[in-house]
């Protein structure tokens, strides 16, 4: 498929009732509100293509930049290819989904999420908090950087109350759960964390997200015996 006949689905399965709930939930225009039950059947028909998934993500079409996500070729992608997606990612759905799941599948996810949480832009920040989620689900505790992510829960730990953007304090918060759940090491060090931070107040622009108490979050996982199983693959 080329990208123009890919568009041209993408608008013909584009709803405006979608797109007002997907505004809300902070994706920007350019999009048409495709259903992801839509771009899973051009997935499977493409599976993965860098070059196709980089042209497709160029358009900036938020739509588009999902679908690029999901054929990307992650391991193809350079550092130059993430800087520039990442840079292109306004919707959140795109710097905190997409830009990750595609950096934790290449060989620079650890290194720029940790350069991308120092960003003064708000929606690069959270894709590096993002990214370290994503990392920690998905990556065996043995190929982590232990000592890292403890300086990593100090700094969520002393800062999340006082960051002054809500992407970047819900990331934060995201960080500490998917820690305390998929690192074992780390489990004791995020519940003593999250205790101190106490609740985290996110704006969620009238819609019925709600921001997860890292501990009730941690517990259930806990209570459910699935502390530390970490996930086959992130991108859905």
């Amino acid at each position: 498929m080329t990208v123009k006949e890919i568009m041209a689905e993408l608008q013909a399965k584009g709803s405006e009732s979608i797109k007002k709930i997907l505004l809300k939930h902070g994706v920007k225009e350019p999009f048409f509100g495709v259903k992801i039950e839509y771009l899973k059947p051009i997935q499977k028909k493409i599976k993965t293509d860098y070059q196709l998934a980089k042209d497709l993500y160029a358009t900036g079409n938020a739509d588009a930049m999902y679908l690029a996500g999901l054929i990307a070729d992650d391991e193809k992608m350079t550092k130059a290819d993430l800087q520039a997606w990442v840079k292109q990612a306004l919707s959140q759905n795109i710097s905190e989904y997409t830009v990750p799941w595609v950096a934790v599948g290449s060989k620079h996810g650890y290194e720029l999420a940790i350069e991308w949480i120092d960003s003064p832009k708000e929606y690069i920040a959270a894709a590096g908090w993002a990214t370290l989620s994503e990392l920690v689900s998905l990556k065996p505790d043995h190929e982590l950087d232990i000592a890292g992510l403890k300086k990593l829960i100090a700094r969520v730990e002393k800062n999340i109350h006082t960051a002054p953007a809500n992407r970047v304090r819900s990331a934060m918060n995201r960080f500490l759960v998917a820690v305390g759940s998929y690192v074992i090491p780390l489990n004791k060090e995020v519940v003593a964390a999250a205790k101190k931070i106490g609740p985290v107040t996110i704006d969620t622009n009238g819609t019925a997200c709600k921001v997860p108490y890292a501990i009730d979050y941690i517990k259930k996982v806990a209570d459910k015996g699935g502390l530390g199983k970490k996930k086959k693959m992130v991108k859905c």
